[in-house]
């Protein structure tokens, strides 16, 4: 399977205070055409600031973010295009002054691309929503709504990568199982990475997973081998108590070492000065104590 989008080594910093930050530290992550991949991890793992980079939208302290071969930082609006975002915040990703009608128009007026009511219509219909909503503004629609208005306006250049980034994390549990499969369904042509918490996100729409904590992948490899026969301990501790968001990630991750082992019941003397790197064929992981399993 080639290569869509391809990140190499990939570092993001920041400066907080005069105190520099590594919140992406050396990801290498790729997606294939057509290929389904997660990115799991709890709070403050650098999920988002990964997502920020692949897109082009984060500078890069290291490393490289290609799609089809070209740089995503600086690229073009016809690159830009083939590769769409659909944001966590649903709210604040819907401008409240624009009325549905104005929002949807947005992408083929950006890249100039004629537009009518029938071409909407026709994407709220995608989407489960009815064409009488074009004249509503965000706040008079249900967060599910919101959501649903979101992926639409992803879909109209007809990407060949979505990111979803926590896509049904804002919603109530009576209509995620319907947003999912509304996802999985509109979706089956196009390659997608998912960035979530949510274990049971990742298993419903994924293939493949990686895992990711303190900005680095711990684990990858296909999603029933990582969820079912987890081998790193980090990935352990949340497929065992299907834990969704583990508070104090930053705080608790080692600046020495693994960056896992104050919180590792199996940590070894090797696993406080050395920092493992990921080992294994189909299914790889960064652990001294469990690797080669």
């Amino acid at each position: 399977m080639s290569a869509l989008l391809e990140a190499k080594d990939v570092q993001v910093s920041y400066r907080v205070s005069g105190r520099r930050i590594d919140a992406v530290r050396g990801v290498s992550l790729n997606v294939g055409r057509g290929d389904r991949v997660g990115l799991i991890g709890e709070s403050g793992s650098g999920k988002s600031s990964l997502a920020r980079a692949l897109l082009g939208l984060e500078r890069l302290a290291g490393g490289s973010v290609t799609f089809d071969g070209q740089p995503m930082h600086g690229a073009k609006p016809a690159l830009r295009r083939r590769f769409q975002p659909v944001f966590q915040d649903v709210g604040a990703a819907l401008n409240p002054r624009m009325r549905l009608r104005e929002v949807l128009a947005e992408p083929f007026v950006i890249h100039d691309r004629k537009v009518d009511d029938a071409v909407l219509s026709a994407l709220l219909a995608q989407v489960q929503l009815s064409a009488e909503l074009l004249t509503r503004l965000p706040h008079e629609l249900s967060v599910g709504q919101r959501q649903r208005v979101n992926l639409a306006r992803a879909l109209a250049l007809e990407p060949e990568l979505l990111l979803l980034d926590e896509p049904v994390s804002a919603l109530d549990v009576s209509v995620q199982a319907q947003v999912l499969n509304l996802l999985n369904a509109l979706t089956q042509q196009r390659a997608l990475l998912v960035i979530t918490h949510d274990l049971d996100v990742v298993a419903h729409l994924c293939s493949r997973v990686a895992v990711m904590f303190a900005g680095r992948i711990v684990e990858s490899g296909s999603v029933v081998d990582v969820l079912e026969r987890p081998l790193h301990p980090y990935t352990r501790l949340l497929v065992e108590s299907r834990q969704k968001i583990v508070e104090g990630a930053e705080a608790a991750a080692a600046s020495t070492g693994c960056s896992f082992h104050p919180r590792c019941a199996h940590a070894i003397d090797r696993c406080r000065s050395e920092d493992p790197r990921l080992t294994g064929e189909t299914q790889r992981s960064a652990c001294f104590v469990f690797e080669g399993r």
